[in-house]
């Protein structure tokens, strides 16, 4: 398939993974690209030297395209970008803080940049700082999220409708048939993480895979709205923090209880009641374990099938 998103990263797909901390590393990454799709490596959860390390063992295992996605907000951000640029890294996805500072940087050294937005507002200065392409991430996403609230459905052709560079859809994708519907709100590609929680190459623990797996209806909500939104598995430390909020805990307050390394001990250790678990809501539609390329390949098989059948049904509804 020939597609903005294909052409710009060079990819057979327009199917991207996304850089989750705790959970894609150089496996999964790799994995991905081997598939057709685009494999991020997830710095958000590395140290510097971790990164370089995760970096090389991907080129080394793939002769595919490949990212990185970083959090601006990370610490040692100019550290990150060194590395990045030092080991050739063809695209890289940014988020969590203003793109105009380095997008530049990294465009004149040959660098696709990605900006992921959860408004159409966001989507606009993005496109002004100069980036290739743009995520626009939905309510039902895991991990951080805008607070805006506001769903893939409606995101997505009000970010279209805002910039004339592609539009990547994501939040609460896993399927063909919603890879499908992204394209019709008007995505030109679609960025997929819950899914490929649930891969064998996904470094996230298996008693985390494992209750994505079991996870129904309602079983996710946004938390820690005062600090920084976050859709999280309900568990002990989710209850914990709903309480808090309820009772109207300052800042500080829920910074206490969040404490260090909560996401760690959730998602990479395995601590299913006292780590911090994030999904999105589409784990409800997750229920097995499959290799990153099968999921690749499931998703793209789906997705041709739901077309051909949507031509098929067209002008009878």
């Amino acid at each position: 398939m020939s597609s903005s998103i294909t052409r710009l990263f060079k990819i057979q797909f327009p199917i991207i993974q996304a850089g989750m901390i705790w959970a894609s590393g150089w496996k999964l990454a790799s994995a991905v690209s081997n598939a057709g799709g685009l494999g991020l490596i997830g710095a958000g959860s590395m140290y510097p030297a971790v990164l370089r390390e995760h970096i090389q063992q991907c080129k080394t295992a793939t002769d595919k395209p490949f990212g990185v996605n970083i959090p601006l907000m990370y610490p040692d951000i100019k550290e990150l970008i060194n590395i990045i640029v030092e080991e050739k890294v063809p695209v890289v996805f940014t988020s969590a803080g203003n793109p105009k500072i380095w997008t530049a940087y990294l465009k004149e050294r040959g660098i696709k940049v990605v900006h992921v937005v959860s408004s159409s507002q966001f989507a606009k200065k993005a496109e002004e700082a100069g980036c290739d392409a743009v995520v626009a991430e939905g309510f039902e996403a895991g991990g951080h999220n805008g607070r805006e609230e506001t769903t893939t459905l409606v995101l997505i052709p009000l970010v279209r409708a805002a910039v004339k560079i592609p539009v990547i859809a994501a939040g609460g994708i896993a399927t063909g048939r919603q890879m499908l519907a992204a394209q019709v709100l008007g995505a030109d590609g679609v960025q997929i993480g819950s899914r490929f929680i649930c891969s064998p190459e996904a470094s996230s623990h298996i008693a985390f895979k494992e209750a994505v797996i079991k996870a129904g209806e309602g079983d996710t909500l946004l938390s820690m709205k005062k600090l920084m939104p976050v859709r999280l598995l309900k568990n002990r430390f989710f209850e914990e923090v709903r309480a808090a909020e309820q009772r109207g805990a300052s800042e500080e307050e829920l910074q206490h209880i969040l404490g260090r390394a909560r996401a760690k001990r959730g998602m990479f250790e395995g601590d299913l009641e006292e780590g911090e678990l994030e999904v999105g809501q589409v784990s409800a539609l997750i229920k097995n374990i499959i290799p990153a390329g099968e999921i690749v390949k499931e998703i793209w098989e789906e997705y041709q099938a739901s077309l051909q059948q949507l031509s098929m049904v067209n002008g009878q509804w």
